[in-house]
């Protein structure tokens, strides 16, 4: 018999970027911005990323190392409201093993000209597979990634 276990876990990130509110946003909401710092480059697009950002559109990150085995990333959009906040679920897996189930909410507020940045992600970890700890970390990671690209001259 396998064994079944759920772990329920929260976690908030807060981050401050120095461009305004449209810019941090549209770094989430254009399919070639968020491939640059999401799926590692805007060359992602059509290799196992995909985005149709607006309210049930989904998106799809696939990737890992060589041999296996292949993450997925599979979300649905759920809430957008311009220049303010994304509701998104999205679940993970590595093959056909589910990891995770998580509930994410990023807002956008004006911060001096720049913009704060508040995550919040409600997940069920499956069978052990996956941490909340491990899920924070990724997700600062992805967070420093997304400031890097606002420092850049993109087009």
């Amino acid at each position: 018999m396998t064994l079944s276990t759920t772990s329920h876990d929260t976690f908030v990130i807060v981050r401050t970027y120095d461009a305004p509110v449209a810019t941090v946003f549209r770094a989430w909401a254009d399919p070639k911005r968020k491939a640059r710092w999401f799926a590692g480059s805007a060359d992602a697009l059509g290799n196992g990323y995909e985005l149709d950002f607006t309210v049930g559109g989904r998106e799809i990150n696939r990737g890992g190392p060589p041999g296996g085995p292949v993450y997925t990333y599979a979300a649905q959009f759920r809430d957008i409201v311009v220049d303010r906040r994304i509701v998104y679920t999205y679940e993970m897996s590595a093959d056909d093993s589910r990891l995770s189930v998580t509930v994410t909410t990023v807002e956008f507020r004006e911060e001096g000209g720049g913009t704060e940045l508040v995550l919040t992600e409600q997940g069920v970890f499956l069978d052990g597979h996956d941490t909340v700890a491990q899920r924070e970390e990724g997700t600062r990671a992805l967070l420093d990634s997304l400031a890097a690209s606002l420092t850049g001259d993109e087009p």
